[in-house]
């Protein structure tokens, strides 16, 4: 069982960002509003490129979710060096580095630098903020902290929302995101410790020790899935995967044929909603009946709220606080990744060395 004294284990407080989430939205929506555009207010893009890695990332993707039937500009989500080959003069590349210090996306920006690309930066600071004010480049300057980029995803996510509108490529949603961030708080109180029936601790309690297998429909949850993977990793410690349907129907589910050898491992997580396609609900139901008779655990978690805005998040806040439980039951501080900490400096190593 998971207890309040398990709250030691979060040695860097995690806890008060995932329950303070709501107030990033609300914060990020001001900083979207205030933020200085410059030229960029007036151009028109041929296309848009959101060049960032990890929670940076996930910011973009959510973006195209969530504007999935408004966005007319082609846009997409580069986790690379450099840019593609498509980028040019009519191509807006936003710059988002929660650090400002990620190696891919200064990459990003020297490349649009170089091909005269019209340029946005997102950061607290670190050499993209220096970058951006040297070239006179916008720069949406956000609040810096103790908090892993990971737990600033609705900082790193609200101004970019709102700043689309502002650009045209969409509708305004500050009303939207504010009534999103007014849901969340409401619901996080079901998920505190001293709530009676908490789902996000259930969940945590079922998930914790097996390797979860995340699905979903492959529009507007696709991001979901993938945020949802990325915090039982970083915050559990523990492996997660994540497809979509139908897509894996062709492939991955022929992979479950000889499921006794490891039955015991794992368990699927499957992300529903209200507006899933009819033969994507068909095809869940049909993948339940498989795994039901291969004696694999499902679960189906449903989101919640009116706007597609509100049931993206609502999934996404069980995501977190779930990923949370899941490593107090692990024994393990939350916030700490080591090996990717092992990584850079592997890789800095190895630079100097050559």
């Amino acid at each position: 069982m998971i207890d309040i004294s398990m709250k030691n284990i979060d040695r860097n407080n995690m806890y008060e960002s995932i329950i303070n989430f709501h107030q990033q939205l609300v914060d990020g929506v001001i900083i979207g509003k205030e933020a200085f555009l410059g030229e960029l207010a007036l151009a028109e893009f041929e296309s848009v490129i959101l060049a960032g890695m990890g929670g940076s990332a996930i910011a973009g993707d959510l973006l195209q979710s969530v504007l999935l039937d408004e966005l007319k500009t082609p846009f997409s989500v580069h986790r690379n060096y450099g840019l593609p080959n498509r980028a040019g003069k009519g191509s807006l590349v936003i710059c988002s580095s929660y650090s400002g210090n990620t190696e891919e996306t200064l990459s990003a920006f020297q490349t649009a630098l170089e091909r005269g690309c019209h340029i946005l930066c997102i950061s607290t600071g670190g050499k993209l903020s220096d970058l951006a004010e040297q070239n006179n480049i916008p720069w949406l300057k956000i609040p810096a902290g103790s908090m892993m980029p990971r737990e600033a995803l609705g900082l790193s996510f609200a101004p970019l929302l709102v700043v689309s509108g502002r650009l045209g490529l969409c509708s305004d949603y500050s009303s939207k995101v504010s009534k999103c961030a007014d849901l969340l708080k409401e619901r996080q109180r079901q998920y505190q410790f001293d709530s009676k029936k908490n789902i996000a601790m259930d969940l945590a309690e079922k998930l914790a020790g097996k390797i979860v297998v995340i699905y979903s429909g492959p529009d507007r949850f696709d991001s979901v899935a993938l945020r949802f993977k990325g915090q039982i990793c970083e915050n559990a410690k523990q492996l997660a995967f994540c497809n979509v349907f139908p897509e894996f129907n062709h492939n991955e589910l022929v992979g479950w044929e000889l499921s006794a050898f490891f039955t015991d491992k794992f368990i699927i997580l499957i992300l529903r909603d209200k507006d899933d396609h009819p033969q994507i609900i068909r095809r869940i139901e049909a993948v339940n009946e498989i795994f039901f008779e291969k004696k694999v655990e499902v679960i189906e978690l449903f989101s919640e709220g009116d706007s597609v805005l509100a049931r993206i998040f609502s999934l996404i806040q069980i995501a977190d606080f779930t990923s949370y439980y899941m490593a107090l039951k692990n024994k393990i501080d939350p916030t700490p990744v080591s090996l990717i900490d092992y990584l850079k400096k592997s890789i800095a190593s190895k630079k100097e060395s050559q």
